[in-house]
Order: C-alpha cells, then structure tokens, then sequence
C-alpha cells in the first residue's frame, strides 16, 4: 500500500489570487512607494485568463504565469536593484505559495516618489 493517497479531483486558483499575492509581495519589497496605474492600452479580459488591477497586469496561459507589474519607487533608492528584488519576490511567492512557475515578470517604473524627500528638506 502507499502512503501517497491522491483524492480524485483538482485544485482551481482564482486570478484574483495571483494578483493579491504579487500586490502584497511587491508592495512588501523596500523602496515600493505604490503602485502605480496599468496604461490603459491594456484591456481587461477575463475569457483569455488576462486580469488587471491597480498597477498590475497578469496573464496564465498553460499554467504560467506572466506578469507586468507598474510601481512607483522612493527616490533615494537604486532603481535596478527595487526591480530585480520585486522580480526575486515575486517569483518566490508565486512559485512557493501556488506552486505555479513564473514565465516572465516585468517592473516597470513609472514614476519616482520625491515628496517625502522634499518634505524632510522642508522641516530642516
């Protein structure tokens, strides 16, 4: 007999899901400020497994996921580095929590977020 009992049926994970995980685990990576808007070029449908949200656009096609992840940064950080760790992160959590594999992530910086800094200078 073995002890790897498989009950008959399968596991669905709803894309609302994915997008939760990749928000929380981008948001979550130091140097985030926010998110920032999906270009509106992009239309949202749900018939092609394609879901947006708030600075997110993600796509699953064959049980992979790939994504377009939009942020805006703090201005006293290294622009390359923020990217490639919310791409690390990102990668884990989808890969760890879903058990999904990762077709591509892609940071895209669309602004830099220098009113905390000017607020600092201010108080000086």
């Amino acid at each position: 007999m073995s002890d790897n009992f498989v009950t008959p049926g399968k596991t669905t994970i709803s894309i609302d899901v994915i997008l939760t995980i990749t928000r929380l685990t981008t948001l979550d990576v130091p140097g985030v400020r926010r998110m920032s808007q999906v270009p509106s070029r992009r239309f949202r449908t749900m018939l092609l497994h394609r879901q947006e949200e708030d600075g997110l656009h993600v796509e699953v096609v064959d049980d992979v996921v790939y994504t377009d992840i939009y942020v805006v940064l703090e201005s006293d950080v290294n622009i390359r580095e923020v990217g490639r760790n919310i791409q690390t992160a990102v990668a884990r959590a989808i890969t760890d929590m879903i058990g999904m594999q990762v077709g591509v992530i892609n940071v895209h910086v669309e602004d830099i977020d220098y009113s905390v800094a000017t607020e600092a200078a201010e108080t000086l």
